[in-house]
């Protein structure tokens, strides 16, 4: 007979919250195996007892067959020496044990759940809270660890014998699933009048009168798992323009949520792999090509003049009780989805902020009493080169760690930027960055943001002993970051990016980095946003940027691009009579606008020396007539961006050529930084438009074609001069490597054709994927540098 041994276990990864324990159960049922398996915090510790054989099958089926939303890291082993014989296997109470964590985000809900909710024989059909071991809310309603029921925001709401019963019984899919309810014990949802803030209606009569609502043409605001959305039919352009409206909001993109996968495959193109992420278990916003077709499905007000559209399927039951319920109401296929929040506030998370916030922009609230802890807005993704990329990493990611190959020991929080907040706490040599917070321009967002660090530090079990920050004084993220009590680092900001980029491709030696974004705190005082850096772990000097130009005009720049037109002509002309006949001829502002933007231009008054990226591509689009001013951030650049696309995807056009960059990289600043000089690309925009204007026969479709075609140039000249200053670089430091970050590269065009450059002239290129390359991933870059420069390294093991 084979001798008995007994093993101790510990499995580290995404393994609270998933149904782990119940699985190890079934393992050990099926090998035969006595002991225990307890949930420790950090860990799922596990007592195995039995012959030799068994006790390593069931080990190799713990590895091998997790739970489906299970991610196992690492997995210990240990031989004990006892004498202690156990019974049975059982699920033991969980303890708390310090160590490595790791807290699982919110899960959509699965398809057996989904074929429960709309079969009338089961007990949870049409229930709004339906979820098991495989799916349902896990961060947004965590209190703390270990991941049980006690400690989350659904221990107000006691089992029923039967959930109890299937609580409790190894066999059920909702077999120590900590928010198993059903309509006799869950929360409930609730209709609440925004006319006079009473619950009106409750369970399915407040479903029903929200799906009327929205079918009328109203506006529904609706509360999910990580918050409020706001809600009309996406079809219907009356309601869409009442949404614009209301929340003030003329043309940025709404997200649109579907049916199903069916009705977004015939509006959009749709490859196998954005399928998998659409319908997988995070299912974020998915950034996808409309098809040119016509279709009343979508009405054009959804994202005006954009080729894309952000969509996303259902992952929260009453978001299919929306679309499917039996009442008789004919619902569209697509409804507007929207954050529901006030333009730069967080988003509601409870009926207080809801009718406080959202009352002037919808006719009703379809609310529950299930208490949200965290805040997590939808994560939106793009693909480039058919993989994903990450815009905003929210619900479904956060706060998955990134995890790096440093041997650092030590803990550290970074705060993040000014707008597209996040922030992360880095522990060793795993960094947490948290779920999208918001534009800290408002104190609303400044509230959540310490509100929600507390409760990650308390999650987290980590007491950071510095926190990092960017340079910029008077940031309000800056401003937290002092107030905290602890040793306070400054990171700059577009270094931040280029390490945010190496983080994530756990990349520990040197780079070239290419940061290009909107605007930034310099070294200098200066306003940066076009750098490109020799940058390391331990810090980085600048070796070029984009030609610097005067931005007059303060917050105003930023969102009217004609006024960086203005200075970008102005400082390609002799004289500034010259620069006003220009100015006149593109009909870029009236007399009066142009005469007041020169003489502060001269003068240097409210005007700051910048190299930013985004502000040049804001320039760029009002000369070519795109667009003058932007309602959004990134308005202007973005339709650029399409013009650009539409030329590339009708003349075939993919490559650059760096001989055409070398003769733009021709001269030196003070420093010693090589130029890329912009000021040739703006002197081609202007050219064209100026010709366009001359030519009395021209139709406007031929003008159209002129302009998209001067828009892909100026993409395809500006990678030029990107790659031409990297080999440069290359030649003088050895470098070989490039890292692209920064949220101007969000333009998938003008990613593409630099990455391609680089990559043909034999450079290894990092690029993000799953960290926005945005203001939303620069705390994984802060925490980086934080963790290197005050975390002492481990010593090898000799």
């Amino acid at each position: 007979m084979e001798k008995e041994i007994t093993k101790k276990i510990r499995v580290y990864g995404i393994v609270q919250g998933v149904g782990f324990r119940p699985t190890v159960s079934r393992h050990a049922d099926s090998c035969k195996i006595r002991g225990s398996v307890s949930n420790r915090g950090p860990y799922v510790e596990i007592f195995a007892q039995g012959s030799e054989t068994a006790v390593n099958l069931f080990i190799e089926k713990v590895r091998t067959c997790p739970p489906k939303r299970a991610a196992i890291l690492k997995v210990s082993e240990e031989i004990l020496d006892t004498k202690e014989k156990y019974p049975d296997f059982s699920i033991i109470e969980s303890e708390k044990t310090k160590g490595e964590i790791f807290i699982s985000p919110d899960i959509a809900i699965c398809e057996e759940c989904k074929e429960e909710l709309y079969d009338p024989k089961d007990r949870r059909y049409l229930h709004p809270f339906i979820n098991c071991t495989c799916c349902g809310p896990r961060l947004t309603i965590l209190d703390a660890l270990p991941y049980d029921r006690e400690r989350t925001s659904m221990k107000e709401f006691p089992m029923c014998p039967e959930c109890e019963a299937e609580y409790y019984n190894p066999e059920s899919r909702r077999y120590d699933a900590q928010p198993v309810c059903c309509n006799a014990c869950g929360p409930e949802v609730y209709l609440i009048k925004t006319s006079d803030r009473t619950i009106d209606m409750k369970g399915s009569d407040a479903i029903t009168e929200a799906r009327r609502v929205i079918s009328e043409g109203g506006i529904v605001a609706v509360k999910g798992i990580g918050g409020f959305h706001l809600c009309c039919d996406a079809s219907n352009e009356a309601a869409v323009e009442l949404l614009r409206k209301r929340k003030r909001r003329p043309a940025k993109p709404f997200a649109v949520m579907a049916r199903n996968l069916e009705v977004v495959q015939s509006v959009c193109e749709l490859s196998k792999e954005q399928e998998e992420i659409l319908t997988g278990h995070q299912k974020p916003i998915l950034l996808l090509v409309r098809k040119e077709i016509e279709t009343k499905q979508l009405c054009s007000s959804v994202a005006p003049g954009n080729p894309k559209v952000g969509v996303m399927l259902p992952y929260a039951p009453v978001q299919l009780l929306l679309f499917q319920y039996p009442d008789g109401i004919k619902m569209p296929d697509f409804l507007v989805m929207t954050s529901g929040n006030v333009s730069g506030a967080p988003i509601c998370r409870s009926d207080e902020e809801a009718l406080e916030e959202l009352s002037e922009f919808c006719d009703c609230i379809l609310s529950h009493n299930r208490k949200i802890r965290v805040r997590a807005d939808d994560s939106v993704m793009d693909f480039y080169k058919n993989r994903p990329y990450m815009i905003r990493r929210s619900r479904g990611y956060a706060p998955l760690p990134i995890q790096t190959s440093g041997k650092w020991k030590g803990q550290v929080l970074a705060v993040g930027g000014e707008l597209k907040n996040t922030f992360c706490i880095g522990v060793d040599s795993r960094f947490y960055p948290s779920a999208y917070v918001g534009d800290l321009e408002d104190l609303r967002t400044v509230n959540a943001l310490k509100e929600t660090i507390q409760r990650m530090e308390t999650l987290l079990e980590v007491e950071p002993s510095v926190v990092v920050c960017d340079m910029h004084p008077k940031y309000n993220s800056t401003v937290v970051a002092e107030e905290l009590g602890l040793p306070v680092l400054k990171a700059q900001h577009h270094y931040a990016h280029i390490l945010s980029c190496m983080a994530e491709n756990d990349w520990m030696e040197q780079v070239i980095g290419v940061s290009f974004d909107g605007t930034g705190y310099g070294t200098d005082g200066t306003i940066w946003g076009g750098e490109i850096l020799l940058a390391d772990l331990d810090g980085f000097r600048r070796i070029g940027s984009i030609e610097p130009f005067l931005q007059a005009g303060g917050d105003l720049s930023a969102k009217e691009g004609w006024r960086i037109a203005v200075s970008l002509i102005w400082q390609i002309s002799e004289s500034k009579d010259e620069a006003m006949q220009i100015i006149q001829k593109l009909g870029l502002c009236e007399e009066k606008e142009a005469k007041v933007q020169l003489a502060m231009l001269e003068r240097k008054i409210n005007a700051v020396e910048s190299t930013s990226a985004g502000r040049l591509f804001d320039g760029i689009s009002a000369i070519l007539g795109i667009r003058k001013k932007s309602s959004f951030e990134g308005e202007a650049s973005m339709a650029l961006e399409f013009a650009a696309e539409a030329y590339e995807k009708r003349s075939g056009e993919k490559k650059i050529n760096v001989l055409d960059g070398q003769k733009c990289l021709t001269e030196s600043a003070d420093d010693g930084r090589e130029l890329l000089l912009t000021s040739r690309l703006v002197r081609a925009a202007v050219e064209v438009v100026s010709n366009i204007g001359e030519n009395a026969v021209a139709e406007d479709t031929f003008d159209q074609d002129l302009i998209e075609k001067a828009a892909y140039e100026f993409h395809k000249g500006l990678a030029e001069q990107i790659v031409t200053a990297c080999i440069h670089a290359k030649e003088k430091t050895g470098c070989q490597t490039a890292a692209l970050s920064g949220g101007v590269f969000q333009n998938a065009l003008l990613l593409r054709l630099t990455e391609d450059g680089l990559t043909a002239k034999g450079f290894h290129v990092l690029t993000h994927q799953m960290i926005p390359p945005n203001d939303g991933g620069i705390a994984l870059g802060q925490a980086f540098y934080g963790m290197n420069h005050e975390c002492v390294e481990e010593a090898p093991i000799l």
